[in-house]
């Protein structure tokens, strides 16, 4: 299918022998809706339930949009800040925590194997590019195939973060919000309609997913209460809690040296920039 976007990045960004996950992406659609592909970033250190449950509300508020969801994927960045652990091991519970989830959701290593930052609208560029481009899109039933919409699925903090000046790059935000588009999951705490509000030119692509059930969950609370002896039962899946104690992680900050940034790139996102409702 053509494109208009130059995809020159993402082909030199991708290591030989890189294999796009597609296993668990749906490949019909229904003809009378758009397929639609929700992508979270951030750092997931550790994955939550929270992480997880966007997923599924996401879908829900697709749907009644006129969208169809055929597949949701996670990119785990490759920061390097004290306090996260290693992208190693983010990748592995990440891994971990999709393979026990939703039979939909599938884990993307490519961003979190870069050896530089990566912004995000490069990521969906990437996204794009391996299901529109490389696949030619998604197959209808009526025998049609139609281009998936990439959207980017993350917190209410991402759209204060967007909404502040200085914050991202005015380019990848016109980038982002113009050719994809953001499904923001709803905060306590984070005044929403004013943030939106300040991205007014781009608020036919932002939509917003209510929390019927509010959930407040972080990562930064989980490390928390590890730090603290405490139990996080019932906060983040029960396999990525075992790897979590068999690795011995979170007990003390690891202290990496920063990735290096591109040449002419702007890092402008924060920790819980990019990183949905509760990367922390």
């Amino acid at each position: 299918m053509a494109s208009s976007f130059d995809y020159d990045f993402v082909k030199d960004a991708t290591p030989a022998g890189y294999e796009f996950p597609s296993h668990r992406l749906k490949r019909t659609c229904d003809p009378n809706r758009q397929p639609l592909i929700l992508v979270a970033c951030g750092s997931f250190s550790p994955i939550t339930f929270l992480h997880l449950r966007m997923f599924p509300m996401g879908r829900d508020h697709a749907w009644n949009e006129g969208f169809e969801v055929v597949g949701g994927y996670l990119s785990c960045s490759s920061y390097r800040k004290k306090g996260l652990a290693p992208a190693y091991h983010r990748i592995q519970m990440c891994e971990i925590a999709a393979k026990n989830a939703s039979k939909w959701l599938m884990f993307d290593p490519w961003e979190a194997q870069r050896p530089v930052f990566t912004p995000t609208a490069r990521v969906l560029d990437h996204f794009d590019y391996e299901i529109n481009h490389v696949m030619g899109g998604i197959e209808c039933t009526d025998g049609t195939r139609k281009r998936a919409k990439i959207v980017l699925l993350a917190g209410a903090d991402l759209i204060q973060t967007l909404s502040t000046p200085g914050v991202w790059d005015i380019r990848d935000v016109d980038h982002i919000l113009s050719h994809y588009g953001t499904f923001v999951l709803e905060r306590n705490g984070t005044e929403l309609d004013s943030a939106i509000a300040n991205l007014k030119q781009w608020e036919h692509n932002i939509h917003v997913v209510r929390q019927v059930v509010s959930n407040d969950v972080s990562s930064t609370k989980v490390r928390l209460l590890i730090k603290r002896d405490m139990s996080i039962d019932y906060l983040i899946p029960d396999a990525v809690i075992d790897y979590i104690y068999e690795n011995n992680l979170y007990k003390v900050d690891f202290d990496l040296p920063p990735l290096p940034e591109p040449k002419g790139k702007k890092k402008a996102i924060a920790d819980g920039a990019i990183s949905g409702p509760s990367d922390g």
